[in-house]
């Protein structure tokens, strides 16, 4: 008797995006009710603010530019399907050597290269390492050692001596961190 509001919830282009980002369609099915929920008018679509209202992103520093990741190419909104391959990189890695997964070593690490990376050309430049490292460590320490810390950074990371750090200057930086665990988010299995 009370289950006549029961009918299956019908995810639009499931196939394709458990295709696209490895989900089952339990995740699937998880996720878009989640996309639901954020889309509190019922438009369809997610705005930033949508997603500038999820608790953990509010007090993440790089909560913002996780968030600017969802907008690719100046979008002011996000579909199910953009918002589904976006988590995808946080999905837990089953087998470490699939390198054309979306949730792999080498995309998870361009996925978070791109969160330093915000001009888009390729480097981190010592402006937006000290930005990014501003917004984490905040006013624990002073600006001088935060422009010392960055410099260190920078000049570890930096092998070919151009005061920035290249997409493979960062993946052999981080080489020894374990990314496949760091960058997944148990709920997503």
């Amino acid at each position: 008797m009370g289950a006549q509001n029961s009918q299956p919830v019908t995810v639009p282009e499931q196939e394709e995006i458990m295709a696209e980002t490895g989900f089952s369609q339990a995740n699937v099915l998880r996720l878009y009710q989640r996309f639901q929920a954020l889309d509190k008018d019922g438009k369809g679509y997610l705005s930033k603010y949508d997603l500038e209202n999820i608790g953990t992103l509010a007090v993440n520093p790089i909560g913002d530019r996780i968030i600017n990741a969802f907008f690719q190419d100046g979008a002011v909104t996000t579909d199910f399907r953009t918002f589904a391959r976006v988590l995808a990189h946080f999905r837990p890695v089953e087998e470490p050597g699939e390198s054309g997964s979306v949730n792999s070593r080498l995309n998870k690490l361009k996925f978070a290269f791109q969160l330093y990376d915000q001009d888009k050309d390729g480097k981190i430049s010592r402006a937006e390492m000290l930005q990014v490292l501003r917004m984490m460590i905040g006013i624990q320490v002073t600006d001088e050692q935060l422009e010392c810390i960055t410099d260190r950074t920078i000049q570890e990371a930096d092998k070919d001596g151009d005061d920035a750090i290249s997409f493979e200057e960062f993946a052999k930086s981080v080489e020894k961190l374990n990314i496949e665990q760091k960058m997944s988010l148990r709920i997503l299995k």
